[in-house]
């Protein structure tokens, strides 16, 4: 069967595959790989699959449309986020109308609220696959009777019905994201040496982040399924070998530092490969600080630390299950190691205060952190931080649309009684000058490596273009 997967164009910028789908205040443009793990399942399947990153390539929905119509798809796959859910859905109905093939939705937002999808989807959407779906998809395009796909949701009799979800996936039968069908040097990270790839080593979280949607149980749940060490050290090897330019691998997923023993393993086989390889990766503070060195000896650059607040109040209110000592600990021996350090911050949390945010600040700036972004705490339908929002009244949009700005910005989404919203954009603006304009900080990130300066321009022209925005604001 021929099958288009698409990842539709909300506007320039708008990053859909990263944790919040928006124009970033970094302007990142973020792979795939979720995506294209799926179309590395259909084509191993024995289907013929066109790929389109619309998103990366900025092509508007006349030019999509276009491309599939010379494609001829009998199913068309539409990724969706919460803020372009009905421009996803117009996506949809376009490629309905053009090529006569039946829709697929996926996605969180979609996998949160199928029946929501449906009614306003006015039959531009066949299906919704919920969760995981690499292998639904593959069972539509085996022709598999939808009643019988687990975790598939579709209207039956003019109602939604969905079925209940299969056993997670065995990770270790995933084949490698199909990256035939994209550039490297489409996608740029401030925080990461150009041209990047990105790798998912496992799904699933230990976590109980309530503003975390990726890992609920919905999507790839509270279980982490870790891939083996050999195999993920083998899509390393492949990855180069394909994009002999790569300057980095960037370990995408959030519990590569979750599981001690096999994070130990797998810093083991990348030197006993003697793999020359630069990589980051995603961590949290209370890793295993043991390991750090060896992870140094492995390749490991850059770590991105999910710091999040700057008070034990605020980290419990959203179930962290990490303390402020453990947060300082962290970064001063990862530093000591010679690790870059990117700090993610966030304000909003439930119950606080201009106090409580301010105290993020300050602890930003008393970390030896090389880059930082701060963002207001963002609240997605599947989560469990949105639900409590929603039921005491604090969620500021009325639309899924209100999800960002006219500009596609990320936006403030909540409003307490005793921090505004206008107060949390302001500590959000403020944490990111008081951070950057420091003449300190000013001097290291510009004389820290020079081989990065390609990398620190495009921060720094990300940066302004962000403030001369919100100024005109």
């Amino acid at each position: 069967m021929k099958v288009l997967v698409l990842n539709p164009f909300y506007g320039e910028d708008f990053c859909r595959s990263a944790r919040w789908a928006a124009k970033s205040r970094g302007r990142v443009q973020r792979h795939p790989d979720w995506l294209l793990t799926a179309v590395a399942v259909l084509e191993r399947g024995g289907h013929e699959v066109k790929f389109i990153d619309a998103a990366a390539l900025n092509l508007d929905l006349a030019a999509v449309t276009a491309m599939a119509a010379e494609f001829k798809p009998a199913l068309a796959v539409v990724h969706t986020t919460t803020p372009s859910i009905y421009s996803d859905l117009e996506h949809a109905k376009a490629l309905k109308n053009a090529c006569g093939c039946r829709t697929v939705l996926v996605g969180p937002h979609v996998t949160a609220l199928p029946g929501d999808t449906f009614a306003i989807a006015a039959g531009a959407a066949d299906f919704i696959a919920r969760g995981e779906y690499d292998y639904q998809l593959l069972d539509l395009a085996d022709g598999k009777d939808p009643a019988a796909v687990p975790g598939l949701s579709y209207l039956s009799g003019g109602k939604a019905v969905s079925n209940p979800y299969g056993a997670p996936i065995d990770v270790n039968t995933l084949p490698f994201p199909a990256w035939r069908h994209i550039e490297p040097e489409w996608y740029k990270d401030v925080a990461k040496r150009f041209p990047f790839l990105t790798l998912i080593s496992g799904r699933g979280c230990l976590g109980r982040c309530t503003f975390c949607r990726d890992t609920t149980e919905s999507m790839h749940g509270r279980h982490m399924r870790l891939r083996s060490p050999s195999a993920i050290v083998d899509e390393m090897e492949y990855d180069l070998k394909l994009f002999p330019q790569l300057r980095e691998i960037m370990f995408e997923t959030d519990t590569l530092t979750g599981s001690p023993g096999h994070l130990r393993s797998l810093c083991e086989e990348i030197l006993k490969r003697g793999l020359k390889v630069t990589w980051s990766c995603n961590t949290r503070v209370d890793m295993d600080l043991s390991l750090l060195p060896l992870m140094r000896k492995a390749g490991c650059r850059m770590l991105m630390i999910g710091f999040e607040f700057g008070t034990q109040e605020a980290l419990d209110a959203v179930k962290k299950g990490v303390t402020l000592d453990q947060s300082r600990k962290f970064a001063a021996e990862a530093s000591r190691l010679g690790f870059t350090l990117h700090g993610c911050f966030m304000v909003g949390a439930p119950g606080e205060t201009k106090e409580s945010a301010r105290a993020t600040i300050e602890l930003a700036k008393s970390l030896p952190l090389d880059t930082v972004q701060f963002s207001g705490i963002c609240v997605y339908p599947g989560t469990e931080l949105y639900d409590w929002a929603k039921k005491n009244g604090y969620l500021v949009p009325k639309d899924w649309r209100d999800w960002v700005s006219p500009e596609r910005e990320q936006v403030t989404l909540l409003n307490y009684p005793q921090l505004s919203k206008s107060e949390i954009d302001y500590f959000i603006d403020r944490g990111l000058k008081e951070f950057y304009l420091r003449p300190a900080q000013m001097l290291r990130m510009l004389f820290s490596s020079p081989a990065d300066l390609l990398r620190k321009l495009y921060g720094a022209r990300s940066f302004f273009s962000y403030l001369l925005g919100r100024k005109k604001g």
